[in-house]
C-alpha cells in the first residue's frame, strides 16, 4: 500500500529512521511552556531525498503535547512565538514578503490558506504611501488567496509568479492545508519547511509547484494535516487494507471548520511575528481583527 503524507517528519519514521537513513541530520527537542515536541529534520543528500520522497532541504514539525491547536489554548501566545523563531531561521533576515493562502475557501478540510491570509497584516501599500508615518519597524508583506484551478482557470504557481515579479518579495511563505497518515496528527501538528510546496500532493491532485527553482525566490511554506487518505486510515486501525474502491478518498474529522480556523489564526500570528517582530501580539490582534 502506498502511504500518502506531506509530513517530512512521517515519512522519516516510516522509512526505518536515523537507524537506517544516512544523509539526514534529525534533532528533537521538547519546550515545555508551549506545549510543543519539535522534530527539526534536515534532509542533505539526494539520496537521502529520493528514499523520504522529499526534496532536500530543513523540515521543522511542531507537535501539540496536549490537543489540537487551540487559538484559547494557555499555550497560544507560546506558540505563536516558537513558529514566528523557526521561521525567522528559515528566511534568513529577509525584510520583503509575500504570503500566499492556497486552498479553496469553500472546503473547511482545505481552508487553512485562506484563513490564514485574512489575518496577515499586509504592509506593502503602507509602505509605499505613507508619507507623514514612520513605517522603518514593519516588514513589508504583500498577501494573496489564489483560490483554486476549478475557479480561477489559472494555476496558482502562475499567479503567485507573477506577483512575485512585481513586487519583488525576498521571501514567499505560502500557507496550505496538508495530508498526514498517522491519525494522531490531525489538527496537531505544523509543518514548516524551506522547500516550497505543491499544492494538492497529499491528495493526490498536485499542482506546479512552488518553490525556489519554479519562482526563483526562496520559499518557506507552512501546513497543518487537515486530512488523511481512507485507505491509510484502516491500514492503521484495522491493520488491513481497505477494498480497492477507496482509493482516492480522503477523510477529515468533523470539527475540521475550527480546526483550521484555529490553526489559521496560531500561524498567521507567527506570521506576523516574524515579519513584523516590533509588533506585539497584541498589537497585531488589533490590526488584524
Amino acid at each position: 500500500m502506498s502511504i500518502r503524507t506531506d509530513m517530512a517528519a512521517e515519512s522519516f519514521s516510516q522509512a526505518g529512521g536515523a537507524e537506517k537513513l544516512q544523509g539526514v541530520k534529525v534533532k528533537n527537542k521538547v519546550i515545555e511552556n508551549a506545549r510543543l515536541e519539535v522534530t527539526d529534520i534536515t534532509i542533505e543528500t539526494q539520496e537521502a531525498a529520493e528514499k523520504l520522497g522529499r526534496p532536500v532541504g530543513r523540515y521543522i514539525t511542531l507537535t501539540a503535547t496536549d490537543s489540537t491547536f487551540d487559538m484559547y489554548s494557555d499555550s497560544f501566545r507560546e506558540r505563536a512565538e516558537v513558529i514566528a523563531k523557526a521561521l525567522g531561521e528559515l528566511c534568513g533576515g529577509c525584510e520583503r514578503f509575500l504570503a500566499v493562502g492556497l486552498g479553496n475557501y469553500a472546503l473547511t478540510s482545505d481552508a487553512v490558506g485562506p484563513l490564514t491570509a485574512e489575518k496577515i497584516f499586509a504592509t506593502r501599500h503602507i509602505k509605499s504611501l505613507a508619507k507623514e508615518i514612520d513605517t522603518d519597524d514593519l516588514g513589508e508583506v504583500t498577501v494573496i488567496q489564489p483560490g483554486v484551478l476549478g475557479n480561477t482557470g489559472i494555476e496558482s504557481s502562475e499567479q503567485v509568479k507573477a506577483i512575485a515579479e512585481r513586487v519583488t518579495p525576498q521571501a514567499i511563505i505560502a500557507v496550505d492545508a496538508l495530508a498526514c497518515s498517522e491519525l494522531s496528527n490531525l489538527g496537531r501538528t505544523i509543518q514548516l519547511c524551506n522547500t516550497g510546496i505543491s499544492p494538492g500532493s497529499g491528495v493526490e491532485n498536485a499542482r506546479k509547484e512552488l518553490s525556489l527553482s519554479t519562482l526563483g525566490v526562496k520559499c518557506i511554506a507552512i501546513g497543518v494535516p487537515t486530512v488523511i487518505d481512507l485507505c491509510t486510515a484502516a491500514q492503521h486501525i484495522f491493520g488491513q487494507t481497505a477494498p480497492e474502491s477507496s482509493e482516492n478518498i480522503m477523510v477529515a474529522p468533523k470539527t475540521a471548520d475550527k480546526l483550521s480556523e484555529n490553526c489559521a489564526k496560531l500561524i498567521a500570528m507567527g506570521i506576523n511575528r516574524a515579519v513584523h517582530p516590533a509588533l506585539s501580539q497584541e498589537d497585531i490582534q488589533t490590526l488584524t481583527c
